[in-house]
This record gives structure tokens, C-alpha cells and sequence, in this order.
């Protein structure tokens, strides 16, 4: 049995139909996990848009298929929504055997509890996304959208990231980041010291006080023209890789 054990964590994939380098890097990241492998976290936006679980296009099915795959050999797949994705129901996790996860799940690594979370309600300075984000999370609004026709959807889905570019580029970077005071108020709620988040695609690990102990906030980065994961061993050694 191998003895140096690992867990992966990556976010904000936006895997998507029309980009076909980054599918194939997390295609073949996924049939590059070994033995040594006790679980894989991702942490939101695993595709840039999810418009209901009946949108069967040949590329979600190959998404899927290949994550039913690995967890077939024995590896869980541990899944949060992200502000992309969060459309993710139950027909995509009995198909595919991954392990939904709510947000703000604590977790226990190896004896180390660590809080996971896509990290987009950190960003409490942004008060139009948080407003939106309110929105967009109704469940009788989310089954209003699901009842409408796939292409009706997809149009929708189209208008609303359109809209996500303007007012991404129209928001000062202090803005749509995290807000400390925020971190340090829910960290202590579920007592941990130990934060990995993605959703703001920038990458860094922040390390604080906070109640005259030393804390850590592990932000995952996007994958665009590479990929890149957390990789949490066994005795508590953290190493960030890129790979492509």
C-alpha cells in the first residue's frame, strides 16, 4: 500500500464545448490520478455554464463519463456548485458518483479540519453580484428556468454571461475580491484556520492572525491556458502545481 497519501483540489475549470485545450489537460488529469490519490475537491465552476441536468450534448457526456470512470476505480469526486455551475442537480451526481457537497462544508484532512468553499459569498464588496447571486439561487426561480425549452435556455445562459464580462470588467479587483472581515467572521463559525476557496482566479496563499493563532486562506486559481490543483499530503505539506 502506498504510504504518501494525497488530496487534490482544484476550481474554476469552466469546462466548455468550445475550448478544447483545457478539456483535454483535465481529461488527461484525470487519467493521470494514481493510487496515492484518497479523494479529488472541486471547488465550483467545473463548466463555465450548466443549464440543467437534460443537457445531454456529446461533450457533458464526456465529461461525465470520465468522472464516473476514475470514481469507478475507487477515487471519490467531492463537487460544490460554483456561480457558473450551480445548476448541477441530482441527475448529474447519480450519473457521474460524485459526492455533492453544500457550500461552506468542513472538511477532515488527515486530522486537520479545513473549511472548502466555492468563495464568491466572501466577496462582500461586490453588492450587485451578492444581490444577483440571491436571485439566481431561488429554488422556485431555478424551476421556473429548468420547465423552459434547452435552446430557450441556452439564449439565457448566453445573455447572462455576456452580462458577468461587462460587469467583471467594469468592477475595480479590490471590489469583486475577498473581504477579510468576512473570512475572519466565518472561519471562527465552524472553528477552523484553514480556507481553500477558488472563484476570484487568484491564486496565492494568504496567511493571518486570527484569534492569536496563525490562519491560512489557500485561493485555487482558474484553469485557462493551464491547469493547476492544490495538493494537500498526508503530512500536512501543501504544494500548488500548474501543468498543462
Amino acid at each position: 500500500m502506498a504510504t504518501n497519501r494525497k488530496t487534490i483540489f482544484i476550481s474554476d475549470l469552466h469546462l466548455d464545448a468550445n475550448n478544447s485545450v483545457i478539456t483535454r489537460i483535465f481529461l488527461q488529469f484525470l487519467s493521470n490520478v494514481d493510487s496515492t490519490i484518497d479523494a479529488i475537491y472541486i471547488l465550483g465552476d467545473l463548466f463555465e455554464t450548466w443549464i440543467g441536468d437534460d443537457d445531454n450534448t456529446e461533450f457533458h457526456m464526456k465529461i461525465k463519463c470520465a468522472l464516473k470512470s476514475l470514481i469507478n476505480k475507487g477515487v471519490p469526486i467531492y463537487l460544490l456548485h460554483g456561480n457558473r455551475d450551480f445548476l448541477i442537480g441530482k441527475k448529474f451526481i447519480d450519473e457521474t458518483g460524485c459526492i455533492y457537497l453544500p457550500d461552506e462544508t468542513k472538511l477532515q484532512i488527515y486530522q486537520m479540519p479545513i473549511l472548502v468553499m466555492h468563495g464568491d459569498t466572501l466577496c462582500t464588496h461586490d453588492h450587485s453580484y451578492i444581490k444577483a447571486r440571491k436571485k439566481m439561487r431561488s429554488k422556485f426561480l431555478q424551476k421556473l428556468f429548468l420547465l423552459l425549452p434547452l435552446n430557450f435556455r441556452r439564449k439565457i445562459a448566453d445573455k447572462i454571461r455576456t452580462a458577468s464580462k461587462q460587469h467583471t470588467a467594469s468592477k475595480s479587483q479590490e471590489i469583486m475580491d475577498v473581504t477579510q472581515g468576512e473570512v475572519e467572521r466565518v472561519m471562527p463559525k465552524y472553528g477552523v484556520y484553514h480556507l481553500i476557496h477558488g472563484h476570484t482566479h487568484r491564486p496565492n496563499i494568504h496567511r493571518f492572525n486570527l484569534n492569536q493563532s496563525q490562519a491560512t486562506r489557500i485561493v485555487l486559481g482558474a484553469w485557462h491556458e493551464k491547469g493547476n490543483m492544490l495538493i494537500w499530503n498526508q503530512t500536512g505539506k501543501m504544494e500548488y502545481i500548474e501543468f498543462s
